[in-house]
Order: structure tokens, then sequence, then C-alpha cells
């Protein structure tokens, strides 16, 4: 039996002529009771709220302005839920809304809260239904996408397996819609050929926020944690049955050969960093192929502003990211320690080696 995180876009909820939006989160529904009463346990991660808001606004088109935006999803939020809670309740299951954001994910006791919430729940038998907070969410706190929050939910709870319902079969090389000749890829067994797929991949849909990048982002999240990623067409009727039986999607990222600690995983993708520090040689020697922590001797000067216990990216020589971490130092402090030149021989420590993942490794 497997724990599973399922995420459902945007386009695959908004119903269509022969759909509605009803019909179609309850045929999921019946696809999850189904894998329940087999014995999985199952995580929802559900688009569509501000979706949803503008039918029943009656908003032709995806607003831009962020206060439309947490308006319409405020609308949308409340009807999602009860669609879910109708048709899960028909099968015999209670579900429960988590609703997080970036602040919640990026800080580390809230994270540890949203992980022991999520697994409480799951041992009760209830269904997380989660969704980015877009009714509060400002642009800087948020994700900007359920695929990200799928793979940290997935990353949070330990989960085997990460399926990414969407409206594409699967991953191609170029844009099948605009070349017939795309050659589509069935597995990627290795973060560096996913890596390679990234740098090349561009665009988003029209009402949801994400767009295959998003996904392969995902991807790299959640591969990098030890979780199978599938990236399915959700628009296929019996795709998610399948799946939750034993099939496979449409592409498969195979997970990493030596996957991330929870801890590690949640300092390189959960957090945002806020500032930047530059440091010499001596200590990108010192924490690449030492495996030591970063201490303030190391450090030739600092971006931005931030105070102590902040997220800060780490930059060699030629000002390419080689690490993240969480600091000890507010900027200002670390700015005139660097000034006055006031090191001792012992040098205060900066990032203790338990906060700090070097980004570098991750493709390797």
């Amino acid at each position: 039996m497997s724990l599973w995180v399922i995420k459902i876009g945007t386009s695959l909820l908004r119903g269509s002529r022969n759909l509605s939006t009803a019909e179609i989160i309850d045929h999921y529904c019946r696809c999850i009771a189904s894998a329940k009463k087999n014995g999985h346990k199952i995580v929802i991660v559900s688009s569509g709220s501000v979706g949803l808001g503008c039918n029943r606004l009656g908003i032709k088109e995806r607003p831009e302005e962020m206060v439309s935006l947490q308006a319409v999803a405020a609308v949308g939020q409340g009807h999602l839920m009860s669609l879910y809670e109708k048709s899960m309740s028909k099968y015999g299951y209670k579900v429960a809304q988590i609703l997080l954001t970036r602040t919640e994910l990026g800080n580390r006791k809230s994270y540890v809260n949203a992980s022991r919430t999520l697994n409480k729940l799951i041992d009760w038998e209830v269904i997380p239904i989660v969704n980015e907070n877009d009714t509060i969410s400002n642009e800087e706190l948020k994700y900007g996408d359920n695929d990200t929050l799928s793979a940290l939910v997935a990353g949070a709870i330990s989960a085997d397996q990460l399926i990414l319902l969407t409206d594409i079969d699967r991953l191609y090389e170029d844009d099948p819609k605009t070349n017939k000749q795309a050659k589509a890829i069935t597995d990627i067994h290795h973060p560096k050929d996913l890596k390679k797929i990234q740098s090349k991949s561009t665009g988003r849909s029209n009402w949801g926020t994400g767009g295959i990048k998003t996904k392969l982002d995902a991807a790299m999240i959640a591969t990098e944690r030890g979780i199978t990623v599938h990236l399915a067409d959700g628009r296929d009727p019996n795709m998610l049955d399948e799946l939750l039986k034993g099939a496979r999607g449409g592409t498969v990222f195979h997970p990493h050969p030596n996957p991330m600690v929870n801890k590690k995983n949640w300092l390189a993708y959960a957090l945002k960093p806020v500032g930047t520090l530059h440091l010499d040689q001596g200590a990108c020697d010192a924490i690449e192929k030492q495996g030591a922590s970063l201490l303030l001797v190391g450090v030739k000067n600092v971006d931005g502003n931030f105070s102590s216990n902040q997220p800060v990216k780490i930059v060699n020589t030629n000002k390419e990211e080689i690490g993240r971490g969480v600091c000890s130092m507010s900027s200002e402090k670390i700015r005139k320690e660097i000034e006055n030149q006031l090191l001792s021989k012992k040098s205060p420590l900066l990032i203790h080696r338990d906060v700090l993942v070097l980004t570098t490794k991750l493709d390797s």
C-alpha cells in the first residue's frame, strides 16, 4: 500500500459542455475512494478556486490584479470544498481543508506542524485537500502554483508517489501543439536529464498559474526527496483509477538514487532566500569539499537586508549559487563586522552545517 499525493489542475476542473465541475470532481473522488478501500493513503492538492470563483461571478478571464484574484478565490474556495465534501461523503469518507502559504512552509516550526497535522488526518482516514491560500497571500509570499506546493507536501509527509494530473498526455521534447513531430518522453531517470529539459521549458496556461515548467520544478523537488512522480492526462476518465491500481503516467520521473533527507529538501526548495552571501574561495572549498559550516571570516560581502535566522543564498567568487541556508546573523551586523574587520581568530558561525544545503549537488 502506498501514500499518494494527487495534484489536480485548474484546467481539469473548469468543466466543459459535456461534464460539469461537480461531475469531474465526483469522478476523481470515486477513484480515490476505491483506492482508499484497497488500503492506500491519499492527499489531494487541488487547484480551481480562482477558476470556480470566476465562473460563479460570471468573469470571463482570469483577473490580473492581486486583490481581484484574492476576492474570486474567496468565492471559489468554499464552492470547491463543498463539491469535494459532497462527493467524498457519498463514498464514505471525510475531507479536511488545508490552506498553506510560503510563510507556513518557509518556517521550520510551521512546516513540521503542517506535516504532523497532515499525517494525523491520514491516520484518521480523513482525506486532506490542500490548496495555496490565494485569499490572503501576496505575490511575495506565494509559490504561485500548486505543482510546487504538491511536491513540497509530498516531501513533508514522505509520500511514495506524486501524481500530477494535467491536460497533456505526457512530456515532449518540444511543444506538440506547434510541432506535430515532437518526440514523447516516457521516462526521466536522472536529475541531470531533468535539468536539461527544465532549461528549455517556458509557458503557462490562461487559467492556471502553472504550465509545464512548474511541473518539471515539482518533479525535481519530489524526486530529490525519493518520490516517484507521474505526469498524467487527467482528461482521460480512467487514468487516475489506473494509476492508483499500479499503472504508470505518460511520463514517469524516477526517484533520485541518493535522495535528500526531509530537512535538506526543505532548505533547498521551501525557503525563499531574502539575501545573498558572497564567499571567498577558501570558504567555498570548506563547505563544498570538507563539509564545513560557514564562518563569518569567509564572507566578502552581503546583498539584501535581513534579520537573524532568515534564509540566504550562498554564492562563489563567480557569483554562482552554491548553496542555501539559515543565517544566524543579520545583514547589518555582518556588514559591520566586515567593514570594521573585527574578526577574531575564532570567527563567528554564520550558517551551521545542519541548516545548510549545497544546491550544486542537487543534480549530481
